[in-house]
């Protein structure tokens, strides 16, 4: 059973974006140190422009080959133009407004995103899916997670997007590791108790 992990950038309270969802003010953070540890260990989280930009084309798959998003996450990428931002991997949008595709390589899931995942999880795979965001497709997934991996920025926000946007349960996860950075960033992976 294929593992989906909810790899995800974050401010110390646990908010995944402004009140609006905006989360540019993390980008500073993205340094020589930090952008070489994600070329290294989750390449496929770049994306494809940021690839493209950073000389990152060939880099390969390590830990994924399929991406799912919320609407309002992919949202960012359609007000840039874009409509493929992560063409190196299978790339699914959760979203009940939008019908059709502006893209061939993007699958819309428009009902049951929870039966679409277990799916996607009993593919025969040695890479996982990564759960791209955002905040209330998390909390709808958050059975399906296996794994967490955290990147929590030296940011307060006060309110905002939480990481799972659902009501109140209690799931238990283990502590794998904890990697700190110069610049304050904590990357911090977690996996799911069963």
């Amino acid at each position: 059973m294929r593992k989906l992990t909810y790899f995800v950038a974050c401010s110390i309270d646990g908010f995944i974006g402004d009140p609006s969802g905006d989360a540019s003010s993390m980008y500073r953070f993205v340094n020589e140190e930090f952008l070489d540890f994600l070329k290294t260990e989750y390449p496929e989280t770049i994306s494809a422009e940021g690839r493209a930009v950073l000389g990152f084309k060939d880099l390969e798959s390590r830990r994924f080959d399929t991406v799912i998003q919320g609407r309002a996450s992919y949202q960012i990428a359609l007000d840039a133009n874009i409509t493929s931002p992560y063409g190196h991997l299978r790339e699914y949008v959760a979203s009940r407004t939008l019908k059709e595709s502006p893209d061939a390589h993007v699958r819309i899931i428009a009902e049951d995103v929870v039966g679409a995942v277990r799916e996607l999880k009993a593919e025969d795979s040695e890479l996982g899916i990564w759960l791209c965001g955002g905040s209330r497709l998390a909390g709808e997934l958050l059975e399906e997670v296996d794994e967490l991996v955290i990147k929590t920025y030296p940011q307060v926000y006060g309110s905002g997007m939480p990481m799972f946007g659902s009501d109140f349960a209690v799931t238990d996860f283990t502590l794998d590791s904890v990697r700190a950075f110069d610049n304050g960033v904590l990357v911090r992976k977690y996996s799911r108790q069963r």
